[in-house]
């Protein structure tokens, strides 16, 4: 007589094999197809934006090495630029930017792609888990390295002046300026982006197993965490949509298209930051090919330093204020979620300062994601400055603290709320009987 099966009996103890593959030739093209993956994910993302923003026509065959370095930037990895004016002149240029979109697309492909053959597992061992993040990390940083190789060129520049031009060019000191991969700082910042990936796709994610000593702190970690992700997906998904508009009815679609594909993340979840009333500390001396709103480029164009929060935004934009509302709305949904997604048992304070943490530090690593520092200088017998004339320059530093002070006390009021929303959805042991 066979004996009924019991809810654990759906759950595979262990890894499945698949027959004639060994356990390590699968274990390593695992690793792969996630890294793999991710990255391809991002040279689509990053070859389409440069495309949309006019990099295919870029002189020398530079795009591939535009499209590497830009997935590089993305990835936490680190390029650096360097300008040669000959022994007459000089050039410098620094460009510190993350492109988000390319960021983001490549952690969400990467993070699916690592769980999908833990898809049906509830527990995994300790050195299983372990085992899998160190290959895949492995698999990143083989991709970095030959990215890191090709991502590399030099390119020529004008000061504008064809007898400036036709003197340098004589005196062996045309002005130009290449990039080129650090890579030992790019395969040392790599291997934290991926693992940082990796560790927050076991935090966020419900599906993904874990090991029996640490299933205790799923509880109290993945629903904020969850909630988090959401937060930072609903805005970049209201960007889209506002994009999305602005390409149908706006002139100049090409430039819309490439923000989108490059840096809507870096306009949404500043957006988040200032709506939740943080801040940013930043000039604009000349555009250097950087888009941004246009309130926030009148702001940011005044003498000195300003600071970019939602009272000066209004200054020029009434409907700044209207990001307030927003991150109201958005954060209570989240903070309900969150609160769905929490053993019944939880009370409200406890949801509250949870939430409170994950919204403040959520807010730090946005603020640190957004920095911009942009320069560019060219000085050439005589011919402008290192600052002036032929030079530009865009920085926007976060308020770190008043980032993360404002969600704490953003995390406080929506975590309490959204506990006491959800009471009336959860039934009671629903998830405290697990």
């Amino acid at each position: 007589m066979s004996q009924p099966k019991g809810p654990a009996s759906t759950v595979p103890p262990g890894p499945v094999h698949t027959p004639g593959v060994p356990p390590a030739v699968r274990a390593w093209g695992e690793a792969l197809g996630a890294a793999v993956a991710g990255i391809a994910a991002m040279l689509v993302v990053a070859a389409l934006g440069l495309w949309a923003a006019g990099a295919a026509d870029l002189p020398g065959g530079a795009f591939p090495s535009v499209v590497a370095a830009t997935v590089l930037s993305a990835a936490g990895g680190s390029v650096t630029l360097a300008g040669d004016a000959g022994i007459i002149g000089e050039a410098q240029a620094t460009l510190d930017v993350v492109p988000l979109s390319v960021t983001l697309a490549g952690a969400l492909v990467t993070g699916a792609v690592f769980l999908l053959p833990l898809r049906h597992r509830a527990v995994a061992g300790t050195r299983e888990l372990l085992g899998r993040i160190a290959r895949t990390a492995v698999c990143w940083l083989v991709l970095l390295l030959l990215l890191g190789l090709a991502a590399r060129h030099d390119f020529q520049i004008s000061v504008g002046s064809d007898l400036v031009d036709q003197i340098g060019a004589e005196l062996g000191s045309t002005p130009t300026v290449g990039f080129a991969a650090d890579v030992p700082a790019t395969l040392g910042f790599g291997l934290l982006w991926v693992l940082a990936v990796l560790v927050l796709t076991f935090l966020v994610s419900r599906r993904a197993p874990l090991s029996s000593r640490l299933l205790h702190f799923q509880d109290s970690v993945r629903p904020p965490a969850f909630a988090m992700l959401l937060t930072l997906l609903i805005y970049v998904a209201i960007g889209l949509i506002i994009g999305i508009v602005e390409l149908i009815t706006k002139d100049r679609p090409a430039e819309t298209l490439a923000v989108l594909l490059l840096g809507l993340p870096n306009l949404t979840w500043m957006a988040l930051g200032l709506g939740a009333g943080g801040g940013w500390v930043g000039h604009v001396d000349k555009a250097i090919g950087l888009p941004m709103p246009h309130a926030v480029d009148q702001v940011l164009r005044a003498r000195g330093q300003r600071t970019l929060d939602v009272g000066t935004l209004a200054q020029y934009d009434g409907r700044a204020w209207l990001l307030v509302a927003l991150a109201a709305v958005v954060l209570l949904a989240a903070a309900f979620s969150a609160a769905v997604r929490s053993p019944a048992r939880l009370p409200a304070w406890r949801h509250a300062v949870e939430l409170a943490v994950a919204l403040a530090l959520t807010l730090l690593v946005v603020g640190l994601l957004t920095r911009i520092d942009a320069h560019y200088g060219l000085s050439l017998i005589g011919v402008g400055d290192l600052g002036g004339n032929l030079g530009g320059e865009v920085t926007v530093y976060p308020q770190l603290w008043r980032l993360m002070g404002v969600g704490v006390a953003w995390g406080l009021v929506t975590g309490f709320l959204g506990s006491l929303l959800a009471r009336g959805v959860r039934h009671p042991g629903e998830v405290g009987e697990r």
